[in-house]
């Protein structure tokens, strides 16, 4: 593990970045699901279901990495317990047809990730 990047796991850097793609997500569903929704003939490129699978990827691996790093410096389990119910929540939304209810899942899955990372954070400074 690199010196740089340890530092940003021990500054929370980490749990702040995935908090901002978090947002990201939150103004791609929007997008997707309102503006796009309108523009039917651009909505086809960004309801791609390899966009969904990449982001939740990511998600994952930076929820495994942040978290877990969190867990075993602070003590704390909660944090990525939440963290982990978020992205099974996300998870479970790739597998419905795309549409309103999967963008609904999709943002309370993002919202409960968020959450894991931000008491993560808190919970890092604490320690």
């Amino acid at each position: 593990m690199t010196t740089r990047f340890r530092h940003a796991l021990m500054t929370g850097r980490i749990d702040r970045i995935a908090i901002a793609l978090s947002g990201l997500c939150v103004a791609h569903c929007f997008a997707t699901a309102v503006i796009l929704g309108l523009l039917a003939s651009a909505g086809g490129i960004f309801e791609s279901p390899i966009f969904h699978e990449a982001g939740l990827a990511i998600a994952i691996a930076l929820g495994a990495i942040a978290l877990g790093h969190g867990a075993m410096i602070h003590g704390f389990m909660m944090p990525a317990a939440i963290g982990s119910l978020g992205l099974g929540v996300m998870a479970g939304a790739l597998t419905m047809d795309h549409g309103m209810q999967e963008s609904i899942y999709t943002l309370i899955g993002v919202g409960i990730l968020a959450l894991g990372h931000d008491l993560n954070h808190r919970a890092s400074h604490y320690h």
